[in-house]
């Protein structure tokens, strides 16, 4: 749960119970969005500061996501940044609150006074903020301030998010590749690479019950068109399992394996199965071809919206929309009806699992992660999916299969197709543009 410093501020000559039943009302409006509030008002400008230093006294050790100064009523910049400028490396919420009407005249606490004679303060000191303000006779803003808190508390996760990749560069690839320092540094997980030959022997360790246990468990809810061969599910499930045991041993969120030359060129065998089971059992995210942005875009997402962030790439480009589908696998979270599978063949690569399941549609935000002169962007943009019409990749076994995608339609495919940055897009459903531009504002993450 996000953890929040709500601290509420009035001038001193204001009716101290106005000041506290505004600070009140929005202190409640934040817990009904649920958040981990410490609280602390009213704060004033009271001469000998004990407002500040009560206030100090009981944030101090409390360890928040971000602050949220709630500006209840005029306020002296100073009485807030004694405050504030200990807590200098957090995010925080710029909150102006509004007055009220009575009896027919408007009745305020003069709340932007207050904001703006902070908000360019805040900016010139170098906060990290946001500033959000009320207005009389409309909603309380309290869930734009909760979206940044989530963006807050998100972006504290990725300081430690871990993402395993097997190998590396698959394909020789340039914009799957990444710069790990920078990365580090701006945006803070870490992507730990471990070689195939030690997900191969940990293989050889799986015993053939433990494979058949992950077949009778898992496998076996998938809608399989045509059989499978009973080695093509040993060895998904044995994979599987190999790669679980050093999820769980190093905590990885996300997952990326080499694809085209390393599980298909050299063991023999698409991993399609291999990342449906570590999505659906196991809970990571997943990407094929070590796509290394690609997977801290999923982690973005993730741990801003709580969904798989599941990858598409583009086949087509229309005039109002875009042809965004996989060749491989889909995780069952993006699956409208049941996982649907069936054996097949693609050119001179060997029989798998394919998935074939039709992809959910609705309304998604499309966004990725990119680095560009010394600096990372985020390419972001809501699109509604549509099934799209029968389609099919030259290169299949025919009756080629219907691969999972979505006809996305777009407000301006010209200009999504002058920004687009990579073959693989990250999706998660609904309009989640704002949180992830809240998020890419405090790691000072460009927007495209």
């Amino acid at each position: 749960m996000e953890k929040i410093a709500f601290i509420g501020f009035g001038e001193v000559n204001t009716p101290r119970d106005i000041i506290v039943r505004k600070c009140k009302a929005a202190e409640e409006a934040l817990l009904a969005e649920g958040l981990d509030i410490v609280s602390v008002y009213p704060v004033t400008d009271d001469y000998e500061e004990k407002d500040i230093a009560v206030a100090c006294l009981k944030l101090d050790g409390t360890d928040p996501d971000c602050l949220v100064i709630c500006i209840a009523g005029w306020i002296p910049t100073h009485a807030v940044v004694k405050i504030t400028e200990k807590y200098r490396h957090l995010p925080m919420v710029l909150w102006g609150l509004c007055g009220w009407m009575e009896d027919g005249r408007l009745v305020t606490t003069a709340d932007q006074a207050g904001t703006t004679a902070l908000r360019k303060t805040f900016r010139d000191l170098g906060y990290t903020f946001t500033y959000i303000y009320d207005v009389i006779g409309s909603p309380s803003n309290s869930g734009r301030v909760a979206s940044y808190a989530r963006a807050a508390s998100a972006a504290r996760r990725l300081r430690s998010d871990r993402v395993g990749m097997a190998g590396y560069r698959d394909m020789n690839l340039y914009g799957t590749l990444c710069d790990g320092n920078s990365l580090k540094r701006e945006i803070g997980p870490e992507i730990e690479t471990f070689e195939m030959l030690e997900m191969q022997q940990r293989y050889e360790r799986v015993t053939a019950e433990e494979k058949a246990e992950v077949i009778a468990s898992a496998m076996s809810r998938w809608q399989f068109l045509r059989p499978a061969a009973r080695e093509s599910m040993e060895k998904a499930a044995g994979y599987y399992l190999a790669v679980r045991s050093m999820i769980n041993e190093r905590g990885y969120k996300a997952i990326s394996l080499k694809d085209v030359d390393g599980m298909k060129k050299l063991l023999g065998f698409p991993p399609a199965p291999v990342f449906m089971l570590l999505s659906d059992c196991a809970g990571v995210s997943t990407i094929p071809e070590n796509d290394c942005l690609g997977s801290v875009t999923q982690l973005i997402v993730r741990e801003l919206t709580n969904q798989c962030g599941a990858y598409l790439e583009f086949y087509e480009f229309f005039k109002d929309s875009v042809l965004a589908g996989v060749p491989d696998y889909i995780p069952a979270e993006v699956t409208d009806g049941p996982t649907t599978v069936m054996p097949a063949a693609f050119g001179e690569l060997s029989e798998g699992i394919l998935n074939v399941s039709k992809v959910k549609t609705g309304t998604v935000t499309m966004c990725r992660l990119f680095y560009e002169d010394g600096r990372y962007f985020m390419h972001v943009v809501k699109g509604e999916g549509k099934t799209p019409p029968r389609w099919e990749e030259a290169g299949w076994t025919q009756p080629a299969p219907q691969l999972p995608g979505l006809q996305v339609f777009l407000s301006d495919v010209g200009d999504f197709a002058e920004k687009v940055t990579c073959q693989h897009y990250i999706i998660s459903y609904g309009d989640n543009t704002q949180i992830i531009r809240d998020l890419c504002g405090i790691l000072h993450i460009g927007i495209v």
